[in-house]
């Protein structure tokens, strides 16, 4: 049940990030997602020198895998959608992170209850070929259905293959592909 409610929340606090940077320009997204990232590096030094932090505490209890980093995920999507509305257009961005937030956190809420066929890194075809077929029909309402078929190809492989941490690397991956592909 706890990886249920870690994933529910991963999906929502993508899609906010995502919202954010398709609403507001370039300036205001860094901005806050600069004072995100201090704030959270703030609170997880807090809470590995032993202090509560309110409600913080409470959301990596009740989150966070065990035996992690308090906020490590988060943090290094933070990372990762920083360098991308840094370096990338919003209509490259928004489409990467929709599809980090929605694939990463599908593919492994299909892989552990359906997955039976383990391909690489104790990831199962079901879960990764779940996760972007929901994430593609998801995007095809936003984006042209070439723009969404290269983002769950590129994020699912990412997703399947990569021997980091995959929050940091699906979303400037995506960013990457489509616009070397021209779909900007």
């Amino acid at each position: 049940m706890r990886e249920l409610y870690r994933k529910i929340f991963h999906i929502g606090f993508g899609l906010a990030i995502a919202a954010l940077i398709f609403f507001t320009d370039k300036a205001t997204a860094l901005t806050v997602l600069m004072v995100g990232t201090l704030i959270g590096l703030i609170f997880t030094d807090a809470i590995l020198r032993g202090y509560r932090v309110p409600v913080i505490s409470l959301m990596v209890e009740r989150f966070e895998r065990k035996g992690e980093l308090p906020g490590k995920g988060a943090l290094f999507f933070a990372i990762s959608c920083l360098f991308c509305v840094a370096l990338f257009p919003k209509e490259v961005v928004v489409p990467a992170i929709v599809t980090f937030s929605i694939l990463d956190g599908l593919a492994s809420l299909i892989g552990s209850h359906f997955g039976r066929h383990r391909i690489f890194n104790h990831k199962t075809a079901e879960g990764t070929l779940g996760g972007m077929a929901v994430t593609f029909v998801v995007l095809a309402f936003f984006v042209p259905l070439s723009t969404a078929a290269l983002s769950v190809v590129v994020a699912g492989m990412i997703e399947l293959f990569s021997p980091l941490d995959d929050n940091l690397l699906i979303p400037p991956g995506v960013c990457i592909a489509l616009s070397l592909a021209g779909m900007v």
